[in-house]
Protein backbone atom coordinates (compact mmCIF):
# COMPACT_ATOMS: atom_id res chain seq x y z
CA UNK A 1 0.00 0.00 0.00
CA UNK A 2 2.90 2.69 0.72
CA UNK A 3 4.01 2.35 -2.93
CA UNK A 4 1.09 2.71 -4.09
CA UNK A 5 0.83 6.03 -1.91
CA UNK A 6 3.99 6.92 -3.68
CA UNK A 7 2.90 6.54 -6.62
CA UNK A 8 -0.33 8.42 -6.47
CA UNK A 9 1.72 11.09 -4.54
CA UNK A 10 3.81 11.35 -7.58
CA UNK A 11 0.87 11.73 -9.96
CA UNK A 12 -0.49 14.12 -7.93
CA UNK A 13 1.87 16.44 -7.62
CA UNK A 14 2.24 16.44 -11.65
CA UNK A 15 -1.19 17.64 -12.00
CA UNK A 16 -3.42 20.76 -10.76
CA UNK A 17 -3.42 20.09 -7.23
CA UNK A 18 -6.31 23.15 -6.89
CA UNK A 19 -8.73 20.13 -6.93
CA UNK A 20 -8.51 17.36 -4.62
CA UNK A 21 -8.04 13.98 -5.34
CA UNK A 22 -7.84 10.56 -3.33
CA UNK A 23 -7.47 6.73 -4.26
CA UNK A 24 -9.10 3.82 -2.65
CA UNK A 25 -8.66 -0.33 -3.12
CA UNK A 26 -12.06 -0.80 -2.38
CA UNK A 27 -14.69 -1.04 -5.24
CA UNK A 28 -16.98 1.79 -6.16
CA UNK A 29 -20.77 1.41 -5.63
CA UNK A 30 -22.53 -0.36 -8.72
CA UNK A 31 -23.88 3.16 -9.11
CA UNK A 32 -20.13 5.15 -9.56
CA UNK A 33 -19.26 2.13 -11.30
CA UNK A 34 -22.17 2.49 -14.30
CA UNK A 35 -21.83 6.44 -14.10
CA UNK A 36 -18.14 6.48 -15.42
CA UNK A 37 -18.56 3.42 -18.06
CA UNK A 38 -21.48 5.55 -19.50
CA UNK A 39 -19.42 8.86 -19.76
CA UNK A 40 -16.50 6.87 -21.44
CA UNK A 41 -18.76 5.12 -23.91
CA UNK A 42 -19.02 1.77 -22.23
CA UNK A 43 -22.87 2.16 -21.55
CA UNK A 44 -24.37 0.05 -18.49
CA UNK A 45 -25.18 -2.53 -17.35
CA UNK A 46 -28.07 -3.72 -14.46
CA UNK A 47 -26.72 -2.95 -11.23
CA UNK A 48 -27.19 -6.31 -9.79
CA UNK A 49 -25.27 -7.77 -12.62
CA UNK A 50 -22.60 -5.03 -11.52
CA UNK A 51 -22.95 -5.76 -7.73
CA UNK A 52 -22.59 -9.46 -8.45
CA UNK A 53 -19.19 -8.33 -10.49
CA UNK A 54 -17.66 -5.88 -8.64
CA UNK A 55 -18.11 -8.43 -5.54
CA UNK A 56 -16.31 -11.25 -7.12
CA UNK A 57 -13.02 -9.20 -8.09
CA UNK A 58 -9.76 -9.53 -6.35
CA UNK A 59 -8.02 -6.54 -6.20
CA UNK A 60 -9.30 -2.62 -6.89
CA UNK A 61 -8.00 0.81 -7.44
CA UNK A 62 -10.29 3.39 -8.00
CA UNK A 63 -9.43 7.42 -8.27
CA UNK A 64 -11.88 10.11 -7.06
CA UNK A 65 -11.88 13.79 -7.63
CA UNK A 66 -13.17 15.09 -4.50
CA UNK A 67 -16.16 12.79 -4.08
CA UNK A 68 -16.84 11.27 -8.03
CA UNK A 69 -14.60 8.32 -9.51
CA UNK A 70 -12.49 9.32 -12.45
CA UNK A 71 -10.91 6.08 -12.87
CA UNK A 72 -10.51 2.43 -11.95
CA UNK A 73 -8.95 -1.01 -12.76
CA UNK A 74 -9.57 -4.19 -11.51
CA UNK A 75 -8.38 -7.65 -11.37
CA UNK A 76 -10.68 -10.84 -11.86
CA UNK A 77 -9.78 -14.19 -11.75
CA UNK A 78 -9.43 -17.70 -10.31
CA UNK A 79 -6.83 -16.26 -7.89
CA UNK A 80 -4.36 -18.85 -9.08
CA UNK A 81 -3.32 -19.80 -12.23
CA UNK A 82 -5.35 -17.05 -14.15
CA UNK A 83 -5.43 -13.63 -13.75
CA UNK A 84 -7.17 -10.20 -15.86
CA UNK A 85 -7.22 -6.95 -16.10
CA UNK A 86 -10.35 -5.40 -16.43
CA UNK A 87 -12.53 -2.37 -16.37
CA UNK A 88 -9.34 0.31 -16.78
CA UNK A 89 -11.51 3.20 -16.95
CA UNK A 90 -10.61 6.78 -17.04
CA UNK A 91 -12.95 9.65 -17.14
CA UNK A 92 -12.50 11.70 -20.67
CA UNK A 93 -11.48 15.02 -19.12
CA UNK A 94 -8.37 12.90 -17.09
CA UNK A 95 -7.54 10.94 -19.82
CA UNK A 96 -3.91 11.44 -21.14
CA UNK A 97 -2.87 12.71 -17.37
CA UNK A 98 -1.12 9.71 -16.39
CA UNK A 99 -4.10 8.17 -14.37
CA UNK A 100 -4.45 5.25 -16.67
CA UNK A 101 -0.71 4.16 -15.95
CA UNK A 102 -0.88 4.85 -12.09
CA UNK A 103 -3.80 2.23 -12.21
CA UNK A 104 -2.07 -0.02 -13.78
CA UNK A 105 1.31 0.50 -11.65
CA UNK A 106 -1.37 -0.22 -8.86
CA UNK A 107 -2.45 -3.54 -10.73
CA UNK A 108 0.99 -4.55 -11.71
CA UNK A 109 2.04 -4.16 -7.59
CA UNK A 110 -0.77 -6.52 -6.96
CA UNK A 111 -0.09 -9.13 -9.82
CA UNK A 112 3.26 -9.00 -8.63
CA UNK A 113 2.22 -10.59 -4.98
CA UNK A 114 -0.15 -12.92 -6.35
CA UNK A 115 1.50 -14.81 -9.46
CA UNK A 116 3.59 -18.01 -9.14
CA UNK A 117 5.47 -19.33 -12.33
CA UNK A 118 2.63 -21.00 -14.60
CA UNK A 119 -0.01 -17.97 -14.20
CA UNK A 120 -1.20 -16.31 -16.83
CA UNK A 121 -2.76 -12.39 -16.71
CA UNK A 122 -4.82 -11.73 -19.70
CA UNK A 123 -6.80 -8.99 -20.46
CA UNK A 124 -8.78 -7.76 -23.17
CA UNK A 125 -8.15 -3.61 -24.51
CA UNK A 126 -9.65 -0.96 -26.78
CA UNK A 127 -8.83 -1.41 -29.96
CA UNK A 128 -5.52 1.44 -30.61
CA UNK A 129 -4.99 0.70 -26.99
CA UNK A 130 -2.44 -1.74 -27.09
CA UNK A 131 0.31 0.17 -27.13
CA UNK A 132 -0.74 1.43 -23.74
CA UNK A 133 -0.39 -2.67 -22.60
CA UNK A 134 2.86 -3.02 -23.87
CA UNK A 135 4.38 -0.72 -21.54
CA UNK A 136 3.60 -3.55 -19.11
CA UNK A 137 5.35 -6.39 -20.99
CA UNK A 138 1.71 -7.60 -22.38
CA UNK A 139 1.87 -9.31 -26.11
CA UNK A 140 -0.47 -8.78 -28.56
CA UNK A 141 -1.41 -12.50 -29.69
CA UNK A 142 -1.49 -12.08 -33.34
CA UNK A 143 -2.12 -15.33 -34.42
CA UNK A 144 1.77 -16.06 -35.14
CA UNK A 145 2.38 -18.20 -31.87
CA UNK A 146 -0.92 -18.57 -29.33
CA UNK A 147 -3.83 -18.31 -31.51
CA UNK A 148 -6.07 -15.09 -31.60
CA UNK A 149 -7.87 -16.00 -28.49
CA UNK A 150 -11.97 -16.31 -28.62
CA UNK A 151 -14.39 -14.36 -26.38
CA UNK A 152 -18.05 -14.44 -26.76
CA UNK A 153 -20.41 -11.27 -26.02
CA UNK A 154 -24.12 -11.46 -25.15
Amino acid sequence: MDEIKGIFKSWHNEVDTKQVFNFTLNAPSAEEFNRLRTETGWGTAPVDTVNNSLNNSLFFVCVFQETRLIATGRVIGDDGLFFYIQDVIVAKAYQGSGLGHFIMQAIEMYLTQQVTQGTTVGLFCAQGKEGFYKKYQYLVRDGSELGFGMCKFY
